[in-house]
């Protein structure tokens, strides 16, 4: 059955660069950005992983970890990383989860649950669609899914944008419009009633529409 925003990311127990996990427990009470390559050594996945590396920091500061996954040992990734930091001038700084089985890929509905056997002998478009991102939040549900073809390298700054935006709105009634960046204004959700908007909003808001009530983002 294929995974929903709102779902409860499954748990699973994976060998990663970083050693043995649980993954419910690594993430703790962080944030969580799962991403996955169906091969090592692909020129595509390199750039990626090198600018997720690059990226670790920003992630850091919204209490948010970083993990990967490819379909491949885990001693494979260590080589490959070699190769990610030579070409992007950086190393992967977080653990890569080595899913020889493809257990995780078909527990997250990457690959079928019916695929056969494991990752030997398996190529890159044998795993096309082991390239997707989910993000997950401190209380382990799903709130992102995204999957790309192999052809097109992924956008990490808008990942990040994603995490700003969803930490807002879990802390505030508001709502992020289109290509929303932090700083920017934000809406006052519809199921905050317009009294209860002045008491937070005491200046009130820009309404083009009725249904829209458009503030400047909310601080802390």
């Amino acid at each position: 059955m294929a995974l929903s925003i709102g779902d409860t990311a499954p748990d699973f127990e994976a060998e990663t660069t970083q050693g043995q996990i649980g993954f419910h427990d690594w993430i703790g009470d962080s944030w969580c950005i799962l991403f996955s390559h169906p091969k090592d050594f692909t020129p595509v996945c390199t750039t990626e992983l090198g600018y997720m590396a690059k990226l670790g920091p920003e992630f850091q500061r919204r209490n948010c970890k970083i993990i990967g996954l490819s379909v491949d040992p885990v001693d494979n990734h260590k080589e490959w990383s070699k190769d990610i930091e030579e070409t992007t001038g950086h190393a992967p700084n977080y653990p890569m989860i080595g899913d020889t089985d493809l257990a995780v890929a078909k527990l997250y509905g990457m690959l079928p649950s019916a695929t056969s056997g494991g990752s030997e002998g398996r190529t890159a478009a044998d795993n096309a669609t082991v390239r997707s991102v989910f993000v997950i939040g401190p209380d382990k549900q799903i709130k992102l899914i995204l999957t790309y073809p192999m052809s097109t390298g992924r956008n990490f700054d808008e990942i990040l944008r994603v995490v700003d935006s969803m930490q807002l709105t879990a802390k505030h009634k508001v709502a992020t419009p289109v290509n929303w960046k932090s700083g920017e204004d934000v809406i006052i959700v519809p199921a905050v009633s317009d009294d209860e908007a002045r008491q937070k909003y005491p200046d009130g808001w820009k309404s083009p529409k009725p249904y829209m009530r458009i503030v400047p983002q909310p601080k802390g």
